[in-house]
């Protein structure tokens, strides 16, 4: 793989919890790339921060992140917080959702803190929510919507900023099987957009939706399979889960 075409890139990449005989490997010197237009799942145990270690949320014990050819790891709170506001995009499993925000407004925060307009911030809010079917929940709180309508917006407002890559940790751990599909919808769109994706997951059947499936255990890659590639990955795990 050309280095130059990775929009996230790993090396050695090591993360360690506790100490003494209870200190755990959690990711475990690895070496991971993903070109730019990738939809790429991980699978193994939670806990490890998979995602929050490849997004700068989290520093690793030792090795290197890249995101978009420029080292992350080293860099300070405030340029680690600058990168991920206008690089990276992040979908949690429990939303993270301002409760005390509309479903536009939660949309608008990260545009605003990276220094867009109000004016901007919601045209941007607008668009990205009717692109994810809840144009006529714009108003609403948090606490009105079901799961699956919180998970959109959440989708939404990891989009705010036009992130090179979407980090999605268990994006449907919470929801049911057609909010599920709901989901699993708006990420074929955005991957046939080009967007770059990497979705961790416990479930075979989202797993099967990227085109390239990485999986973990006790720290370290045991497989990495590249999957259909063109778009049958994705019907194959949408039949799969409405079936």
């Amino acid at each position: 793989m050309n280095v130059s075409s990775a929009v996230v890139r790993a090396c050695g990449l090591v993360k360690t919890h506790g100490r003494g005989q209870s200190r755990v490997r959690a990711v475990d010197e690895v070496d991971l790339e993903v070109p730019e237009g990738q939809t790429l799942a991980v699978m193994g145990p939670s806990g490890c921060g998979k995602s929050t270690l490849l997004g700068g949320l989290e520093r690793p014990t030792d090795g290197e992140v890249w995101v978009a050819g420029r080292r992350i790891d080293t860099l300070s709170e405030r340029a680690l917080a600058r990168m991920r506001r206008r690089s990276v995009g992040f979908v949690f499993q429990a939303f993270h959702l301002v409760e005390e925000l509309s479903a536009a407004e939660n949309v608008e925060l990260p545009a605003l803190l990276a220094g867009r307009s109000l004016g901007q911030a919601r045209r941007r809010a607008s668009l990205l929510l009717e692109r994810v079917g809840l144009a006529d929940r714009a108003r609403h709180l948090p606490s009105q919507l079901s799961g699956g309508q919180r998970q959109r917006v959440a989708i939404a407002r990891a989009l705010a900023n036009d992130p090179l890559v979407v980090l999605a940790d268990e994006p449907t751990g919470n929801l049911d099987t057609a909010a599920t599909l709901d989901v699993l919808r708006i990420f074929e769109d955005l991957r046939s957009a080009g967007q770059t994706l990497v979705i961790v997951t416990h479930d075979e059947r989202v797993a099967a939706t990227a085109d390239r499936l990485v999986s973990m255990r006790d720290g370290m890659f045991v497989d990495d399979t590249r999957l259909a590639g063109t778009g049958t990955g994705w019907l194959g795990g949408l039949i799969g889960l409405e079936g």
